[in-house]
């Protein structure tokens, strides 16, 4: 997949239409199903996942067929909004900023069914969980993200028991990105992307530009040689921003190798292995003083080889209505999804709106008109108080909310990443 087969970023253009909501008065929490075992075997609308995309279509379908009618399969007890975790990993958040516990973002009303998908069966219209519990649905909507792989490079994940290795990708590691580069002295700071679709494709490169400003402002920036190994052909996939990109890596003197996929990590050496995509079988070897991983990534185990997943175990749907391509009762949402656009928070956010718009046809036995355009952004973080906003569609062209030149680099859009982009989060999207 393109630089565009990357989640995590933030929501632009759904944040116009989030402000009025955002704005409202946080409804008061509801009480949420405790037990493991769910309180009723059968729900108008079943959503399978409590992220953005999950937390976000339940409150609508709530609005649409009452309390008590949808229920969100879940077993996670703390939501994050991962977007944040590139500021985390550059010593700008803090993590425990970026959580909440799973059942104060759950909507009122909604049942939160405490328990893992392990099979779906939408030709009798019912899913299994754990313990051989069968439940059923009129209307099924998956929003089951993406699975990060990082067993898929020999050497992890036991290689981040040792220092100067983090990851910005999970709430496990991403504090060890920001000691790492608290702890840098001198030599190579390699940062990766995989040769997989990824969430947020421009995460692995934001954590490059802020190692690079916070060394400059440490005074340490001379002694480092900063490197991007990329397992893509190009910077970004929309040629507008990735051109902007470009002048910011040659203006801080940063080194980019394409087509170099990393497949070992040697942490007791300090040493990574990548391997030239051009020439299978040839590889390299770098020694790092520090290592930013990001994980090879791929669909929930439970999707591959089932039946509303293509070929490579993302959801099956049509672009444009968000329905099933083979099942009309049934809906996809976000990274665990076959559309052709870059999984970000943002995206979701988008298509949330279409997705509802879908689903109230649908249930009216009409066919679905509202069309999503493959909107997406990334707020790509080029300093600790500047960004460059990038906004496409599915034809990688610049979509924008502004009416401005958004490749420029923006402190107005930093403190929007930083600041703003959380509120809306919390108290609007996920509403």
């Amino acid at each position: 997949m393109s630089a565009l087969g990357a989640v995590s970023c933030s929501c632009l253009r759904p944040g116009v239409w989030l402000l009025k909501p955002g704005m409202q008065k946080m409804s008061s929490l509801g009480l949420h199903t405790a037990a493991r075992r769910a309180a009723k075997d059968y729900y108008e609308v079943l959503v399978l996942g409590g992220g953005a995309g999950g937390i976000a279509m339940s409150a609508r379908m709530k609005r649409k067929v009452g309390a008590g009618n949808v229920a969100v399969v879940e077993p996670s007890k703390t939501h994050y909004y991962q977007p944040m975790w590139t500021l985390v990993g550059g010593g700008a958040k803090q993590l425990a900023a970026s959580a909440r516990p799973m059942g104060s973002v759950m909507p009122t009303g909604v049942e939160w069914i405490k328990s893992q998908v392990t099979a779906l069966d939408p030709d009798k219209n019912c899913v299994w969980l754990e313990n051989d519990i069968k439940i059923s649905y009129k209307y099924l909507i998956i929003a089951l993200g993406i699975s990060l792989h990082y067993e898929k490079i020999k050497g992890l994940p036991d290689g981040f028991n040792h220092p100067k290795i983090g990851s910005n990708y999970s709430a496990q590691t991403v504090e060890k990105t920001w000691k790492a580069l608290q702890d840098f002295k001198e030599g190579n700071a390699i940062f990766t992307f995989p040769n997989t679709p990824v969430k947020c494709a421009g995460a692995p490169q934001k954590i490059m530009y802020l190692s690079d400003a916070y060394l400059r402002k440490t005074g340490k920036r001379s002694k480092a040689n900063i490197m991007f190994n990329t397992s893509l052909g190009v910077i970004f996939g929309v040629k507008k921003y990735a051109d902007a990109l470009l002048e910011v890596i040659k203006e801080r003197n940063l080194a980019v190798n394409y087509k170099c996929n990393l497949i070992e990590v040697r942490a007791d050496k300090q040493e990574a292995v990548f391997e030239n995509l051009d020439k299978p079988g040839v590889t390299e070897v770098h020694k790092y003083e520090m290592l930013h991983v990001t994980p090879p990534m791929g669909p929930p185990a439970v999707l591959i080889n089932s039946p509303v997943s293509d070929e490579s175990g993302w959801v099956d749907v049509d672009k444009e209505s968000l329905q099933h391509k083979k099942y009309p009762n049934v809906f996809g949402i976000g990274d665990c999804t076959n559309l052709p656009t870059s999984k970000t928070a943002a995206a979701v956010a988008a298509q949330s709106g279409v997705l509802d718009k879908t689903i109230s046809l649908v249930m009216k036995n009409k066919l679905p008109v509202k069309k999503y355009d493959g909107y997406t952004s990334c707020p790509l973080v080029t300093s600790y108080n500047k960004v460059i906003l990038a906004e496409f569609d599915y034809n990688a062209e610049p979509l924008e909310t502004f009416p401005i030149d958004q490749s420029k680099e923006r402190a107005t859009m930093y403190h929007m990443k930083a600041d703003m982009m959380p509120l809306l989060y919390w108290n609007a999207l996920l509403k």
